[in-house]
């Protein structure tokens, strides 16, 4: 397990392990970015019987503003949802989740991450790549909603990318 305090502080935000009291503002973002979000015994499944699943929350004072969730399997790490609060999207939050994430997993021994990213969603997949994400394939029809596709990106983890993160700089 990792503790809250391995995570990050920022001046506006703050970025912490998620928890079962989480749920209910976790749950209305969730409702908000996903056509099928996934239900509230989805999520406390994963918090209380996955060890293998490690699930943060970004907060501005006390109000939850985004989340990700993470699975380790092996070696690899498999971000499994990441989603920010409508009103505070492009603020820079969904970037520092993905980089607690990389902490964390390359804390654990992970050394590559993936994720699947919709094809129509060109901003998300262009914050996955400025944090290093290529695609690597296609999942047809993944998404349930509408059998839209679904890129697979992946990314090599490096120690270099850890003293990006660990020192505040952005490139």
């Amino acid at each position: 397990m990792v503790s809250k305090e391995i995570c990050f502080d920022e001046a506006t935000f703050s970025i912490e392990r998620m928890t079962i009291h989480d749920l209910p503002e976790v749950r209305i973002i969730e409702k908000e970015a996903f056509p099928i979000p996934w239900s509230y015994q989805s999520f406390v499944s994963e918090l209380t019987t996955n060890d293998n699943a490690i699930y943060l929350v970004a907060r501005i004072n006390r109000q939850i503003v985004g989340f990700v969730g993470m699975w380790l399997i092996i070696d690899e790490g498999h971000i499994t949802n990441i989603a920010v609060a409508k009103d505070f999207r492009n603020q820079g939050i969904g970037r520092r989740l993905l980089q607690a994430m990389d902490l964390i997993a390359f804390a654990h021994g992970v050394r590559r991450m993936t994720l699947e990213v919709r094809v129509s969603n060109i901003g998300a997949q262009a914050l996955y790549r400025k944090l290093g994400y290529r695609p690597c394939g296609v999942r047809p029809e993944y998404y349930r909603d509408n059998n839209e596709d679904a890129i697979i990106m992946w990314k090599e983890l490096k120690i270099d990318e850890q003293t990006k993160v660990n020192t505040g700089n952005r490139n």
